[in-house]
């Protein structure tokens, strides 16, 4: 007897057998047990999630002898016939092969006449939004008034691409990715059923490999099966997948923490023994990340995967949200332009260093805390202080403020400033707000949210502090309810370019010569054109 691989051995027969697609499983056994059906269904989600499975049992379920059932007998001709394939009544379409429209028509033909065996004639087309726009309207007069002995089930990896008035008449189920511990478990379930030793950290890296692909998992399964001779183990597994260990992932991510960039290039030397998958590494830093910065801010990190909560803790509190966020960035551009370095390995050693570049060139930790505040939602940047090194000029302002602090005319400042560049583009578009301390307090609207960076606040501040003569820190919080008296340097020019053209729209309406125009000849001033002379421009 030939080899069955696994993944149609132990494809799901019942629905009580399927993983994981709980909210579209229990509508389908609702709609069959209260005999609610529909005359289309569309299944949809990525690759190996069980689309087409479930359309199989649910053609068993229509079609059973013992009548109507959520729960078909899988003994009767009916159902041991649509596992085997060659039920007459089911009719299988892939139409990535079918999508010419004389395809779909002669597959309709038959549409009209009563079923051979079963109770229901089911078409179950997958891929369906491989069809041509000429077979979705030979197939749309079908799905808009179908026989009563009809059922259209239709599975696609890509709904978008179907016509809205296919869409519009076919109950939609979505079929999510399944969760790394589902499909681990999953595998484990099996590897016992089949007498086969597996390792669990074995199985948990063929689970996250497989990307909530149980048929994938299956697949991968085979393949460790044959590649390790046997016994599913860790250390022949993670080879076959190119995997690196989870353990150096941990270290790598220490090493960036602390700065340490002469250590990541050891800890890259000594994984490049191993003859790695650099993606993946770039992958699952990336994935690392992501669980770092839902720690800090719920404090948990209790995801479906096998991930260690207590080293997810402690680089939580040993990264900055900032950095944790940079990182993250990073990785996931590093990995993205990995195909356009010249190897593999020197695309991951520059990106990790550039995480060290960027962190250094932001300030690093070191600098300390503060936060860019959010009035709508909360967002975590530094508070930057200026260096210490300052220039000995004292200004009026200072001079006022050692006796009481007078808030200064923030638009007259920002030009005695003489910023340049990305750092005055964000003073003119601040509004300042208050002192306190040693800090000076400022809103920016949400639409110049862009030119928020750490450098340029760090900028502003450097600026600040040396114009006043003191060490003084910056603090911007984002805020579109900014009040007239405290206008951005950029909206009061606005109000006032406004108020200008106003005025000279005003004076040019009542001039008695423009009046004259107009009756005598019926001219139309064209107030689109007018454009108010600053005094102050030179020829």
């Amino acid at each position: 007897m030939s080899y069955l691989v696994l993944a149609r051995k132990w494809r799901p027969k019942t629905f009580a057998d399927t993983v994981g697609q709980e909210h579209v499983l229990q509508a389908l056994v609702n709609a069959l047990e209260s005999g609610r059906l529909h005359h289309a269904y569309l299944f949809a989600g990525t690759r190996g999630v069980g689309k087409t499975t479930i359309a199989r049992i649910l053609a068993k379920a229509l079609n059973c002898e013992k009548g109507v059932t959520a729960e078909p007998c899988g003994e009767c001709s009916a159902c041991t016939e649509i596992d085997e394939g060659r039920f007459v009544d089911l009719i299988e379409v892939d139409a990535a092969s079918k999508t010419k429209v004389d395809d779909t028509r002669e597959l309709l033909d038959n549409v009209q006449y009563a079923p051979a065996r079963g109770r229901f004639k089911v078409y179950l087309i997958d891929e369906v939004h491989m069809l041509s726009k000429s077979s979705f309207n030979a197939l749309l007069k079908t799905l808009e008034e179908p026989p009563p002995h009809v059922k259209f089930l239709l599975a696609t990896t890509d709904p978008q691409k179907l016509p809205v008035t296919v869409l519009s008449r076919c109950l939609q189920f979505n079929l999510s990715r399944l969760t790394p511990r589902l499909i681990a478990e999953r595998l484990q379930f099996i590897c016992s059923e089949e007498g086969i030793t597996a390792d669990v950290a074995a199985i948990n890296m063929l689970a996250r490999a497989a990307d909530g692909s149980l048929r994938d998992a299956l697949s991968l399964l085979d393949q460790a099966i044959a590649y390790c001779g046997g016994a599913v183990e860790e250390a022949p597994v993670a080879k076959m997948l190119g995997t690196i260990d989870r353990d150096y992932v941990m270290r790598l991510l220490r090493l960036v923490a602390a700065d340490d960039g002469a250590g990541v290039i050891k800890a890259i030397a000594e994984i490049d023994e191993h003859f790695p998958d650099y993606g993946r590494l770039l992958e699952d830093m990336a994935l690392m990340l992501q669980r770092i910065a839902i720690y800090q801010v719920i404090g948990d990190a209790d995801r479906d995967d096998d991930i260690d909560s207590d080293e997810i803790a402690r680089l939580a509190g040993d990264t900055s949200e900032a950095d944790v966020q940079l990182f993250y960035q990073t990785a996931i551009l590093g990995r993205r332009d990995l195909r356009l370095s010249p190897d593999p390995r020197s695309g991951a050693e520059m990106t990790l260093l550039r995480m060290l570049a960027f962190r250094r060139a932001a300030g690093g930790q070191a600098t300390g805390g503060g936060s860019v505040n959010r009035s709508k939602a909360a967002s975590t940047a530094p508070k930057i202080a200026a260096p210490k090194k300052l220039s000995a000029e004292k200004s009026r302002e200072e001079a006022s403020h050692a006796g009481a602090w007078v808030d200064p005319d923030w638009s007259r400042l920002v030009s005695a400033l003489k910023l340049k560049g990305a750092v005055r583009m964000l003073a003119i578009n601040c509004a300042y707000e208050r002192r306190k301390g040693d800090t000076l307090y400022f809103s920016v609207d949400s639409k110049a949210e862009s030119v928020l960076t750490r450098q340029r606040i760090g900028g502003l501040a450097e600026a600040l502090s040396t114009h006043f003569g003191e060490r003084l820190q910056v603090d911007i919080k984002i805020d579109d309810s900014v009040a007239p008296e405290k206008e951005t340097p950029v909206q009061q020019e606005s109000r006032k370019s406004d108020e200008q053209y106003a005025a000279a729209r005003e004076s040019l309406e009542s001039d008695p010569n423009v009046q004259a125009m107009k009756d005598l000849f019926g001219a139309e001033l064209k107030t689109e054109s007018i454009e108010p002379i600053n005094p102050t421009q030179t020829d």
